[in-house]
């Protein structure tokens, strides 16, 4: 399997990711992003031609001239149907160019405490606006995978990543930190992201348990996670004083 995660084999990169390396959704998430496109051009199509024809079918009620009905009916909807595909196509055809070019600028990664930076889950996302976030593992309270029709439909899933700065969980309708989608081994990967949560000291409620820790740790969590920002910071501005000299 390549770093995109296609192919036949689900099982992900663990020791590639383990050190942070980038990876990208597969390319079923273009796909199923195609075939909603087209899923909803159709719709709105059915809907069309079904008002003109319920419309058109109360006015034969109320006339019994099958003839004049019928040349009402060809007058009007030849060109009803000629300019809705070629607004639909107007908006599928860029839609189409668009949609790879976006989702080729998703990045992912996930550093285990098994590299050199700090533990964290890395995503880039963004076309004209580009946003890059890093979610530290101390910061994480919850962690789930989701998969929708569609997503079943071409194998793949997201992982939802929710923090305390984001209310609820996954269970309460909470809006998630990030999340991570498009993904065919998004099972294994919310396992690894569990696992390397395990190794950190502190406390998560996540999902699938609790893991209780001694007295005062609380505060330890969080002198962990203002340690975590600070060092943070520290890279950031190491990287501006690169740029400037």
């Amino acid at each position: 399997m390549d770093e995109y995660g296609n192919g036949k084999v689900i099982k992900p990169p663990i020791e590639a990711i383990g050190y942070g390396k980038v990876f990208k959704p597969s390319s079923a998430l273009r796909n199923k992003y195609w075939f909603i496109a087209i899923v909803s051009v159709l719709s709105v199509y059915v809907i069309t031609a079904g008002a003109f024809f319920g419309i058109f079918y109360l006015v034969h009620m109320f006339n019994s001239d099958l003839l004049q009905y019928a040349s009402w009916f060809n007058l009007l909807w030849a060109p009803v149907n000629m300019w809705f595909w070629m607004i639909g196509l107007a908006v599928l055809v860029p839609t189409f160019i668009l949609i790879p070019i976006y989702l080729n600028r998703f990045e992912y990664s996930v550093r285990g405490e098994s590299g050199e930076s700090l533990p964290e889950i890395y995503v880039r996302k963004g076309l004209v606006d580009i946003t890059e976030k890093h979610v530290p593992l101390r910061a994480i309270t919850n962690i789930a995978s989701r998969t929708g029709p569609f997503d079943r439909l071409f194998g793949i899933g997201n992982v939802e990543i929710h923090t305390a700065g984001y209310s609820g969980g996954p269970y309460e309708g909470g809006k998630p930190e990030e999340k991570i989608e498009g993904i065919v081994f998004y099972q294994e990967l919310r396992d690894f992201i569990l696992s390397e949560m395990r190794k950190l000291k502190g406390s998560y409620t996540m999902t699938t348990e609790v893991l209780t820790i001694p007295d005062g740790s609380v505060e330890e969590v969080t002198l962990a996670t203002l340690r975590d920002m600070r060092e943070l910071l520290r890279r950031i501005d190491d990287k501006l004083d690169r740029r400037d000299i």
